[in-house]
């Protein structure tokens, strides 16, 4: 986070991703209010001009050092003193929480642009020594649970928490048994299109329920959708179906009480092909960047995993040790016909190989070369 003096900002992220340990560690003379502990929280909830009279008596501190506030979602009116306090007497602060959804929903001041927005990620490629992939797809990359042998207990922990402070404190649902329904149900769908009427049936709620479920996964940070590239709307294109990938795969595995013993077959298939999404996704958060990232299916069945920006860069994941030409017909299918600037394949091989079919190139890379040229800048 690379913050004028002055400027504000909010930090968004899912919970245990290591917002609060990053802000402790890179602003450790900074006044920090913490709403999840309950005496502060009690006292702002009743009183929130008390944050406006505490730092004004502090004004020499607040105006070198920025003012954090962790949680800031528990306590909306905060946001009034925030603005007046950036306005009048140009403090800065950093507002850091797991979701604006509640803020939003109430239509809470959410200071007009005075504060840029940051997203927090877990752990991605360039942030671990010695990646074990294996261990990844397993664990997941919440920094907590990656190093954890009782990574199972703690993911599991991790979700009740979900749901008793997420959800049920800040009442997002009615019917919380429902929701809980809702989260195995979609982790068995991970990552395929997405069918809500099928979800609704298994969940016993509506379909309009469902969506809005998933719409507090997003909103939560804890999911993404991704949408079937449109293209030239050729007649045999799926154009409408989106597809829904939870923020960190140990979270899917979990869900699905699956566990993947070895690199090779469906599951850690498609567990690689998350883990690579999420990779994308925060390289093109934490770099500001905005290229949009979809995938391609044809009626027939060919797909391609990502397309990235408007068909641009077309990407394959494979959990195979060596690419053959046979694996890869939606790939080829989709740069036959849109021409992408670059189609990749990412897997196991030893070594980059580039493949040439019909005068295109297709260029096979092994997961971590793939992954040290996206975090250099060399893929997009």
């Amino acid at each position: 986070m690379d913050l004028p003096k002055r400027q504000s900002a909010f930090l968004w992220g899912a919970r245990k991703t290591g917002k609060s340990t990053y802000l402790k560690q890179n602003f450790p003379d900074a006044i920090y209010y913490d709403l999840l502990q309950m005496d502060t929280f009690s006292r702002f909830l009743k009183q929130p001009h008390l944050l406006r009279e505490e730092l004004l008596a502090n004004i020499d501190q607040v105006t070198k050092h920025p003012v954090i506030i962790d949680e800031i979602q528990k306590i909306p009116d905060l946001l009034n003193e925030v603005h007046h306090l950036i306005e009048a007497k140009k403090i800065q602060f950093v507002l850091c929480g797991s979701s604006a959804r509640k803020l939003k929903r109430l239509g809470t001041n959410m200071l007009g642009g005075r504060a840029w927005r940051y997203t927090f990620y877990p752990l991605v490629f360039p942030e671990i020594p010695n990646f074990n992939l294996l261990k990844a797809l397993n664990h997941g990359l919440i920094p907590d649970h990656y190093q954890d042998i009782h990574y199972r207990k703690s993911i599991k922990a991790y979700l009740f928490n979900y749901l008793k402070e997420e959800i049920q404190a800040e009442a997002l649902v009615r019917n919380l048994a429902a929701f809980s329904r809702f989260l195995d149900v979609q982790a068995y769908g991970h990552g395929q299109l997405t069918n809500f009427n099928n979800i609704s049936r298994d969940c016993g709620v509506d379909s309009k329920t469902v969506k809005e479920y998933f719409q507090i996964l997003v909103d939560t940070l804890l999911g993404y959708f991704i949408y079937p590239f449109h293209g030239k709307k050729s007649r045999d294109e799926i154009i409408s179906i989106p597809k829904f990938y939870l923020f960190d795969v140990g979270v899917s595995q979990a869900l699905t009480k699956l566990r993947i013993a070895e690199l090779r077959g469906a599951v850690a298939g498609a567990a690689f092909e998350h883990y690579i999404l999420m990779e994308l996704i925060a390289y093109r958060g934490l770099n500001d960047l905005d290229f949009p990232i979809y995938f391609w299916r044809s009626k027939s069945g060919l797909e391609v995993d990502f397309v990235l920006g408007e068909g641009e860069i077309a990407i394959e994941v494979k959990i195979s040790t060596t690419v053959h030409k046979s694996e890869i017909s939606g790939l080829l299918a989709f740069q036959e016909t849109y021409q992408p600037k670059k189609a990749l394949v990412i897997s196991q091989d030893v070594r980059p190989r580039q493949l040439s079919v019909k005068d295109k190139d297709i260029l096979i890379l092994p997961w971590k070369e793939f992954l040290t040229q996206l975090w250099k800048g060399k893929i997009i």
